[in-house]
């Protein structure tokens, strides 16, 4: 359970402004649940519009303690359901009017279809599921997904199957093709992932061969990270390189 401070000098309560907290404060409070978050990680969240802080005049953020609450929820659906941002944005909307929100098992069970799927609608919420089940949840034909295969930009996994992430690959593929961006076009872009991904395995080979077996773990957790920044850094750089050519 998160640490809420409460009681105000003197009056047994606290305003708002007395209760709100620094990122360190907040940083202090979910890692009594969430070992593994970092400041990095909470500024990451505020950066994709799952809270959003108060600011001081002089630029400080200021969180409320419904904001650390948001962000414990943000952090469970992460661990425990698997759920990308997106979705949990969603589900968090969803709750904030009052709507009820099912969300899938957790432990083994992922949902691959951004968090619409159910055993009623056909579509697959395993963690893996087959070549039929990814034709239907990228809405793509059996010629669309051979020729992304033979550019490597999706495949399946050693055991058979596609994972969660693939399906991902392969509904961000489908919608860049919507725009005339063809497979040739986006193999440079598996490319440079290929090559961030290497980049982060050197950082983290160290912890991953320790061991302690929390040492291990914090090698996944900050593999994870990385991960997260590197794609916030390519984006900054995709926005940046627009804006001097549009301008």
């Amino acid at each position: 359970m998160l640490r809420t401070p409460t009681g105000g000098a003197g009056h047994g309560t606290a305003t708002a402004d007395d209760r709100a907290m620094s990122i360190g404060a907040v940083l202090l409070q979910l890692r009594d649940e969430f070992p593994e978050v970092t400041i990095s990680k909470i500024r990451f969240l505020e950066a994709e519009g799952l809270v959003e802080p108060q600011r001081t005049p002089s630029g400080y953020r200021k969180f409320r303690p419904d904001d650390v609450e948001r962000l414990a929820q943000v952090l469970r659906m992460q661990r425990d359901h698997y759920l990308p941002l997106k979705v949990i944005r969603e589900h968090l909307d969803a709750l904030a009017r009052g709507e009820q929100v099912s969300l899938p098992s957790a432990g083994g069970q992922r949902d691959l279809t951004d968090g619409s799927g159910d055993a009623g609608s056909g579509r697959a919420t395993a963690a893996r599921i087959g070549r039929a089940e990814l034709l239907a949840a990228a809405e793509v034909t059996e010629s669309e997904l051979e020729e992304w295969e033979s550019y490597g930009l999706v495949a399946p996994t050693a055991e058979g199957g596609y994972d969660a992430e693939t399906v991902t690959v392969a509904k961000l593929v489908a919608d860049l093709g919507r725009f005339g961006l063809e497979p040739r076009h986006l193999r440079a872009m598996r490319g440079a992932a290929e090559r961030e991904a290497g980049l982060i395995e050197q950082v983290v080979a160290p912890l991953r061969r320790h061991r302690n077996p929390q040492t291990r773990a914090h090698a996944e957790a900050t593999a994870k990270e990385l991960a997260e920044l590197s794609v916030r850094l390519h984006s900054a750089f995709v926005q940046t390189a627009l804006r001097i050519r549009l301008h």
